[in-house]
C-alpha cells in the first residue's frame, strides 16, 4: 500500500501481545519489508536498524524555565554555543519574516525547550514530535527554530513527526513551510526534511492518504501491524503426510481440509513474462521439471482442471535444512530472508497482490502425485454397505 518510495518504521512493541509477541513482530515486520524498528532488543538481537522519535510525555515534561544544560559543541570545532538561546533567536526571526496567521504568544516555550534538550542529545538524528500542543501554531514553529539553530552548529535535522489530526492536510502545510524556510534562509536541504506520520495507520489509511495527495515520507505503524487485526488466528495447520516412508492422509468431507500425502518436492514454474505461473508439487522420486519441456499439471482435487505448461525458468522451493539430527546447509540470515521475500513480491503478478479480489495463486500436482493421492485415498477411505 505504501509503495517503494515510503519508509516504514515499526512502532508496535507496546501494543503487541506479550514480550515475545513484540520481539517476533519486530523481526518478521523487518523480513516483510519494514525498514526499521523502535524495539531496541530486536535491533540488538537481529541487527535490525533502530529508529524512533520522542514521546509526548517527554515534551510535556518541560516548562518555560531555562534548561540546566543548553550548550552544544559545533560539529567542525570545539566551540560551545547556547542552542536554546539561538533557537529562540530563530523563533523571533520566523515571526518577523512570515505571516502564518498565528500568534507568537501561542507558541509553547516548554515544547521548544524539550526540542532543544533532545537536539543536544541527538544532534545527528533530530526528529521532533510536533503535535503535543498544536501542530502548526506551536510544534512546527519550534521545530523549524531548532532546525535553523542546529544548522549553525553544522548539524542537519532529520525531520518531524505528526501523530494526530488530518495527516494529509498537515503534511502539505508542513512541506510548504519547509520550502518557504529553505528559500528564505537559503538552506536547500530543509526542503527535503522528512515528515513522519503515525496514529493507528493501516493499509486503508495509507491508500486514503495517497488519494488526498499527502507529502509524508515515512509511516510509523504499530497497533494495526503487530496485533493482526485482519487475521487474529493463524490461517494454516500442520498435518502428518509421511511416517517412516508410509504415506499419511487426512480424509474429510470438506475437500479443503484434506491433506496431500507422501514426501514431496515443490517447483515454481515461470512463464515468458517472468512471473511465476504455478507451484508444482511432485513426488520425491518424480523427474524434476526442465526449462522448455512441457509439463502436465493437475488440480489437487478437481479432476477436470488441468493445464500444460512450458516453463521458461524453474526454481526448486523445497530445501532440506535439518536431517539426521544435524544442519544440512547454512541457514540464511535475516537480511537474506528479507531480500528473498522482497524478490518474491517483485516477481509476483500484480493481480495476485491487489488488495481487492486478488487472483488466487495456483498450486498444482504432477500426474504421478495426482494418481498417488487418489490411490491412497481409495485405499484408506471406508467403503459403505447398502442393503
Amino acid at each position: 500500500a505504501a509503495g517503494d518510495q515510503i519508509e516504514l518504521m515499526e512502532f508496535g512493541l507496546r501494543r503487541a501481545q506479550g514480550p515475545n509477541g513484540g520481539l517476533s513482530a519486530s523481526k518478521y515486520c523487518y523480513v516483510g519489508g519494514f525498514d526499521s524498528t523502535s524495539n531496541l532488543l530486536a535491533g540488538k538481537l537481529f541487527g535490525i536498524p533502530v529508529s524512533g522519535t520522542m514521546a509526548h510525555s517527554f515534551v510535556t515534561a518541560f516548562n518555560d524555565q531555562p534548561l540546566n544544560k543548553s550548550e552544544l559543541i559545533k560539529k567542525d570545532s570545539d566551540e560551545k554555543l547556547d542552542l536554546q538561546k539561538i533557537s529562540k533567536f530563530y523563533l523571533e526571526k520566523i515571526f518577523e519574516k512570515f505571516d502564518w496567521g498565528i500568534s507568537k504568544d501561542g507558541v509553547n516555550i516548554g515544547e521548544l525547550n524539550a526540542f532543544c534538550a533532545y537536539a543536544i542529545s541527538h544532534p545527528n538524528s533530530f526528529v521532533a514530535l510536533i503535535d503535543t500542543y498544536d501542530t502548526l501554531r506551536s510544534g512546527l514553529c519550534n521545530f523549524i527554530a531548532v532546525t535553523l539553530a542546529l544548522n549553525d552548529f553544522g548539524y542537519k535535522s532529520v525531520g518531524c513527526r505528526i501523530d494526530s489530526g488530518d495527516l494529509a492536510y498537515l503534511s502539505n502545510e508542513i512541506r510548504n513551510r519547509f520550502e518557504l524556510i529553505a528559500l528564505s534562509f537559503k538552506i536547500d536541504w530543509i526542503t527535503n526534511l522528512k515528515i513522519v506520520a503515525s496514529n493507528d495507520i493501516n493499509e486503508e489509511t495509507i491508500r486514503s492518504l495517497y488519494n488526498q495527495g499527502h507529502k509524508i515520507n515515512t509511516f510509523g505503524i504499530g497497533t494495526h501491524l503487530v496485533t493482526c487485526q485482519k487475521q487474529p488466528a493463524l490461517g494454516c495447520i500442520y498435518k502428518l503426510v509421511d511416517l517412516d516412508g508410509e504415506p499419511k492422509i487426512k480424509i474429510s468431507e470438506d475437500i479443503s481440509k484434506m491433506t496431500i500425502p507422501g514426501r514431496k518436492c515443490v517447483f515454481r514454474l515461470y512463464g515468458m513474462a517472468g512471473f511465476p505461473l504455478v507451484d508444482l508439487m511432485m513426488l520425491e522420486n518424480d523427474e524434476e521439471p526442465k526449462v522448455g519441456q512441457e509439463i502436465y499439471c493437475r488440480h489437487p482435487f478437481q479432476f477436470g482442471k488441468r493445464a500444460k505448461i512450458t516453463p521458461q525458468r524453474v526454481e526448486k522451493l523445497h530445501k532440506i535444512y535439518w536431517k539426521d539430527n544435524s544442519v544440512q546447509q547454512i541457514l540464511p540470515n535475516i537480511k537474506e530472508i528479507r531480500e528473498y521475500t522482497h524478490q518474491s513480491l517483485v516477481n509476483s503478478r500484480p493481480d495476485h497482490l491487489r488488495p481487492l479480489n486478488p487472483t488466487p495463486y495456483k498450486v498444482s500436482l504432477s500426474p504421478k502425485l495426482f494418481d498417488f493421492i487418489n490411490n491412497v485415498w481409495l485405499n484408506l477411505a471406508p467403503v459403505g454397505q447398502l442393503q
